[in-house]
């Protein structure tokens, strides 16, 4: 049987990569429109008719039209915005953050997924969390550099026609759109500081976590719970920190749908780093995408999928 797809927003750069993943499947038929009609609300009507699941790949706003648009065809929704991440009736889409996750993505009308950097973030902070090593209420600071793509066509025009910095850091105002669902899916009961950055380079993502560790408490207790939270992963490995460092490459898994966790410990054991590195528009966006439709479908969790 092959299952209808539609992606609503299939030009855009998540959209292409979450196409390449698709398009040579022979168990997925792509619900394509021309490219004269991609905006024409007639046309994307017909197509999510048409469809099992459609993957949107669209602004905030239009997301949230998209879905009403879809509602009386009882299309299955992935949804790669920001629009529905803190939205109690949308599933989160990161299989891996508790055991039952995998059951309720698989159940789901709705399907939201996780951000880029949000998904590195929630995938140290969460099991630290949930097993009491580090409380709901702490101080936490997130550091994190993207290559230049999650910031969309405008950022990516800048650094490919040469008018961006080769580095910059931004979100200074305590306000990047990732930081609500990093609160709701880690289990945080206040904001994170939250300092990311972008580089000269096309994909490819590092989130950095530093902490004080409290009295009894050591970095191997920490590696300890992360290998225990994540034993089993297809996806997702707790790695030691002289498997990628001492310097640290974003780029490491690009093209993959892996992501590497680890904890860089100081010399006297009272401080760590909590380090994730994965590809933003692989287990950061696109490759998510497509993993969670798999299991939408109930498929090969890693049909597509490179890592």
């Amino acid at each position: 049987m092959a299952w209808n797809v539609f992606i609503d927003g299939e030009a855009g750069t998540t959209g292409l990569q979450i196409r390449e993943r698709l398009i040579a499947r022979g168990d997925i038929t792509l619900v394509q429109l021309p490219d004269d009609r991609r905006k024409d609300d007639t046309a994307r009507a017909e197509a999510y008719a048409k469809a099992d699941v459609a993957i949107l790949c669209l602004p905030d706003d239009a997301a949230r039209a998209a879905v009403q648009m879809a509602k009386p065809h009882g299309t299955r929704i992935i949804d790669a915005s920001t629009a529905h991440r803190v939205n109690p009736d949308w599933v989160f889409g990161f299989a891996e953050i508790d055991a039952g996750q995998r059951a309720r993505i698989a159940a789901a009308q709705h399907v939201s997924n996780p951000g880029c950097y949000s998904t590195g973030a929630i995938a140290l902070l969460h099991p630290l969390i949930v097993a009491g090593l580090l409380e709901a209420d702490a101080p936490v600071t997130i550091n994190a550099v993207s290559g230049y793509t999650g910031g969309g066509k405008a950022l990516i025009a800048e650094f490919e026609g040469g008018t961006a910095p080769d580095h910059f850091v931004y979100g200074l105002e305590h306000k990047h759109k990732h930081i609500p669902e990093i609160v709701r899916s880690a289990g945080l009961n206040r904001a994170p500081v939250f300092v990311p950055s972008v580089g000269k380079y096309a994909q490819g993502m590092v989130v950095q976590i530093p902490l004080h560790l409290p009295d009894g408490q050591t970095p191997a207790d920490l590696t300890a719970c992360l290998q225990a939270h994540y034993a089993g992963q297809r996806f997702v490995q707790v790695v030691e920190p002289v498997d990628i460092g001492p310097r640290v490459d974003p780029q490491r898994l690009n093209g993959t749908n892996r992501m590497e966790l680890a904890v860089f410990p100081s010399e006297d054991g009272t401080r760590a780093v909590l380090l994730a590195v994965l590809d933003n528009l692989g287990k950061g966006a696109s490759g998510a995408a497509v993993q969670n439709l798999n299991i939408m479908l109930g498929v090969d969790e890693g049909a597509g999928l490179s890592g």
